[in-house]
């Protein structure tokens, strides 16, 4: 089922898988800055068929509209859980949605019962990007050369792509360009969680795509030294898009960490 959530100043698209027989814990699924929610697309068949599933584009991205006035990802991911009757769910997010589950799991751990996190941001992390390459992205952004962009990203976020991989990536990326301009205005950053890592208290597993930048792989390393009981699962043929490159692999680390939470609550 679709539906446009309400949010503070706005509204957001989301899809609710709806229950399957058996019921249980949902799934929330966050994706990364560099793509929508489509990006879930080659995982979602293995979850849905067991777990009742909701995933949602970010404001700017995919099918929800840009904002208008400053908001926050983790008050909005608040909203969808509400609007959907979400008390407690697992959630997986992917980079910028890895570090919004961060963000909600510290603020309000009784409603994250697990974390799948996938090659994840986390706020407070200075060494996460580069400052090259937020300088490159700067002045090509002021340039408003979009396929100087797109260059850039698939050269150092998309390393383990060749083909028709590739091509697929690269419309990823070049269609939430707009979204990153659209919501850099507006989006308040998310308060820091880099050195409370050591407070989440719930299971986690943490996805490192080997081919990643190297700033995202030691941070990642990093966050999942941090966060007690940790598990860390490095794909070896994966850059910034794991759920691309090896969907399976990603889809097992998300059950995984659902099994988890399922059996704590057991």
């Amino acid at each position: 089922m679709d539906a446009m959530v309400s949010v503070k100043d706005g509204e957001v698209w989301a899809h609710d898988s709806g229950e399957p027989d058996g019921g249980g814990l949902p799934l929330v699924l966050l994706h990364p800055g560099v793509g929508d929610s489509r990006v879930w697309e080659p995982v979602l068949p293995r979850l849905t068929e067991r777990h009742r599933v909701i995933h949602y584009d970010a404001r700017g991205y995919g099918r929800s509209p840009a904002p208008t006035a400053p908001y926050s990802l983790v008050e909005d991911l608040i909203a969808v859980l509400d609007h959907f009757g979400v008390a407690r769910a697992v959630l997986a997010g992917s980079s910028m949605g890895g570090a919004t589950a961060i963000s909600l799991a510290l603020r309000d751990p009784a409603r994250v019962a697990a974390l799948a996190l996938v090659v994840p941001g986390v706020t407070g992390a200075e060494d996460l990007v580069s400052r090259e390459f937020t300088a490159e992205v700067g002045k090509l952004a002021q340039a408003g050369d979009v396929d100087g962009i797109v260059a850039l990203v698939m050269r150092t976020s998309a390393a383990a792509g060749t083909g028709d991989d590739d091509a697929e990536v690269e419309a990823h990326v070049r269609s939430v360009i707009p979204a990153w301009f659209a919501v850099h205005p507006y989006h308040v950053p998310d308060p820091p969680a880099y050195d409370r890592l050591g407070e989440l208290d719930m299971p986690c597993v943490l996805v490192l795509g080997e081919r990643d930048q190297p700033e995202v792989v030691r941070t990642n390393e990093t966050m999942a030294e941090r966060i007690p009981g940790c598990r860390l699962i490095r794909l070896a043929n994966s850059d910034h898009f794991p759920t691309l490159r090896e969907p399976s692999a990603v889809a097992d680390a998300i059950l995984e960490a659902h099994g988890l939470a399922r059996s704590l609550a057991d």
